[in-house]
């Protein structure tokens, strides 16, 4: 376990790996990640797990779309996307470089349920209580937020896919190249 990251790849759990930063599927139209393999802090994987296993009983599984995120990552995000209220500032250090955040979404049968946008839609639609979004999304949204806060993740308002760990600048910045 380097630095304290697990390799969720590696670790049987039963969720849907779709790292949007290792391809070009996602708002800087290039591959950015130069790694496949999900990693995220040993506790923040706890908390996953716990997750996972939520979803399951209501009959869903997580689709991940980003977790520990390496510094070259994060300054690539925020070239793209210089606006603190969705890409932290790499001096300062997002929850995601230091393994205790994680982008997800939750599917049914392999499908994505419907959030009311597309994961990285860098707008007000995207945040928690927005009522311009369909009932439907509004509901998807509510059970995302109750599994993840109920296996113990605080939220980012200004994304509904974001989660990380309580008081995340606790811990410190990983700069692996992975």
């Amino acid at each position: 376990m380097k630095n304290n990251l697990v390799n969720v790849n590696q670790n049987n759990a039963d969720v849907i790996i779709d790292l949007r930063y290792a391809s070009e599927n996602n708002f800087t139209n290039h591959r950015v990640f130069h790694s496949d393999e999900c990693y995220i802090h040993k506790i923040a994987f706890e908390h996953l797990c716990r997750s996972i296993e939520i979803s399951k009983k209501l009959g869903l599984k997580l689709k991940i779309f980003d977790a520990y995120r390496p510094i070259y990552v994060q300054k690539a995000l925020w070239d793209k996307l210089p606006d603190p209220n969705f890409i932290a500032p790499p001096d300062k250090g997002s929850p995601h470089s230091r393994g205790v955040a994680i982008d997800l979404t939750l599917t049914h049968d392999g499908e994505e349920l419907d959030m009311g946008t597309d994961f990285d839609e860098f707008s007000r639609l995207s945040y928690h209580g927005n009522l311009e979004i369909s009932k439907k999304s509004y509901k998807n949204r509510l059970l995302l937020l109750g599994i993840m806060t109920d296996s113990g993740w605080d939220f980012y308002r200004n994304e509904w896919w974001h989660y990380q760990l309580f008081d995340s600048k606790k811990f410190p910045i990983i700069d692996d190249v992975i």
